[in-house]
């Protein structure tokens, strides 16, 4: 409805163009008329006539206006004519392209060139108000639809989530170590008692107690990067089919 009424007032807005733009044209003026003295022809191809305008005849009682075919102007014959005016002042509108054509039905005053041809021209300001109108809403539309802008957001929020659970583990890896520690001295203080063999095969087994403690804190913390990976994917998949 909005498009209809818009295409309404572009058109009556031409129309009145039209009509504001419109021009009366005096035949054979400004400084002649519709006489003998006038060369009617040179002041016809003079001026361009487009639909809208008109023309306005001013003669004697002497004069008349005879409009005819193409035919009886070259002839001068007024026996078919289309109109005649009379009345000494005489506005004829050119409402259509094409041609016209004039002579005066006084006899002798046609061949003496009392005759004039008007050729008018359709009116160019109404095709490109209407051509103009409807590209703007259409070319508008869909630039501002861009959904690119949320996934940025929503992609950048886990990373953080993800880092401080990684910290948290290796304080699981201190905790176990001190206490396997005090229990291994304790052991191996009775057998040193005993005998210096005994004593050498607890410290050989010592490091093989202590090298599997840095290979947990890193396998755990590299479990819960990846749960908080996998979560933090997930949460991107629902923000995205929620969108």
């Amino acid at each position: 409805m909005a498009m209809k009424r818009a295409v309404i007032n572009i058109a009556i807005v031409a129309m009145i163009i039209e009509v504001a733009m419109a021009t009366t044209y005096k035949v054979g003026g400004p400084n002649g008329g519709w006489d003998l003295n006038t060369n009617l022809q040179a002041w016809a191809s003079a001026n361009s006539f487009v639909v809208g305008d008109s023309l306005s005849f001013q003669y004697t009682s002497f004069h008349d206006v005879v409009e005819v075919i193409k035919a009886d102007y070259d002839s001068c014959l007024i026996s078919t004519p289309i109109a005649t005016y009379t009345s000494g002042s005489t506005i004829i509108a050119l409402s259509t392209p094409g041609k016209r054509f004039f002579i005066c039905g006084t006899p002798g005053h046609c061949i003496q060139g009392m005759k004039v041809e008007i050729d008018t021209l359709a009116a160019s300001s109404p095709p490109p108000t209407s051509t103009s109108s409807p590209p703007p809403p259409a070319a508008s539309s869909p630039p501002p639809t861009s959904p690119s802008s949320p996934p940025p957001a929503a992609v950048s929020s886990p990373p953080p989530t993800a880092s401080p659970i990684s910290p948290a583990t290796p304080k699981e890896g201190p905790s176990s170590t001190p206490t396997n520690s005090p229990k291994s001295a304790p052991s191996q203080s009775p057998s040193s008692l005993s005998g210096s063999p005994p004593a050498s095969t607890p410290a050989a087994e010592s490091p093989k107690v202590h090298a599997p403690a840095p290979e947990t804190t890193h396998s755990l913390a590299t479990r819960g990067f990846h749960a908080n990976l996998a979560v933090a994917t997930a949460a991107v998949m629902v923000i995205m089919l929620l969108i």
